[in-house]
């Protein structure tokens, strides 16, 4: 059984590691490669608008680019999997750039600001996993498991270039007044919260805006179904 989690999403937090590229890792479809085995780097790490030094995207048509620039795991979400598979998961195993304590990461409000060693970083999205993930894991049926349970981690934009350690403090600076969160985006089921984000959240990437459009046509769906099904009881 796993333990109470003792994080927050309001900080501040730690830094447990920072993970770049190890190796490409072979995977079926087009792209034929992945990135996503990361390892802890004992040095402390620059990060660019577009990542950070020694990493790579090799995917760039769905990862990479200034709106996925930093991805950060909370350290307790990694254990608790960790517990229900029966396996270790080391710092870096979810394609983590930041494997983070003392804050619930996937429950970041869109659009805050997070100090973080002398950068500044903007939580920008969920991380959507993909059948890659599924490979890497070699865990049955892993992404419907990931995404229902929604611990996603959060990615960031760069506002302000520097460099992260391990050890690092991770400090919530700004935090916007809608409080919608990374876990409330990539559920998708508040459609009246989601439109006061599209309202109030300027710096919104194009791919969130299509996220929430998704939802937008899967709830309109639902409804029309659920009106069709209520005539044919009728």
């Amino acid at each position: 059984m796993s333990s109470p989690d003792p994080t927050s999403a309001g900080g501040p937090g730690r830094v447990l590691a920072v993970c770049t590229v190890h190796a490409d890792l072979a995977v079926p479809g087009r792209v034929g490669k992945s990135a996503i085995d990361k390892r802890p780097r004992p040095d402390r790490v620059a990060v660019r608008a577009l990542g950070l030094d020694r990493d790579h995207v090799c995917d760039t048509a769905h990862h990479g680019g200034a709106n996925q620039a930093v991805y950060a795991y909370a350290d307790h979400d990694a254990r608790r999997w960790g517990e229900e598979l029966g396996r270790e998961l080391p710092w870096g195993w979810f394609g983590e750039n930041l494997r983070i304590e003392g804050i619930a990461v996937s429950d970041a409000v869109l659009g805050a600001h997070w100090a973080i060693g002398d950068t500044l970083l903007e939580v920008s999205a969920p991380r959507v996993p993909c059948a890659t993930f599924g490979h890497w894991s070699r865990e049955r049926q892993w992404v419907k498991r990931f995404a229902r349970r929604g611990d996603t981690g959060a990615y960031f934009r760069v506002l302000t270039e520097g460099t992260i350690g391990a050890g690092d403090t991770v400090e919530i600076v700004h935090t916007p007044a809608h409080g919608i969160t990374v876990r409330d985006l990539f559920h998708g089921t508040d459609m009246d919260r989601l439109a006061v984000l599209l309202a109030e959240e300027p710096t919104l990437s194009d791919d969130v805006r299509m996220q929430i459009d998704r939802h937008a046509r899967r709830h309109a769906n639902a409804a029309q179904r659920s009106g069709e099904l209520a005539a044919e009881a009728s």
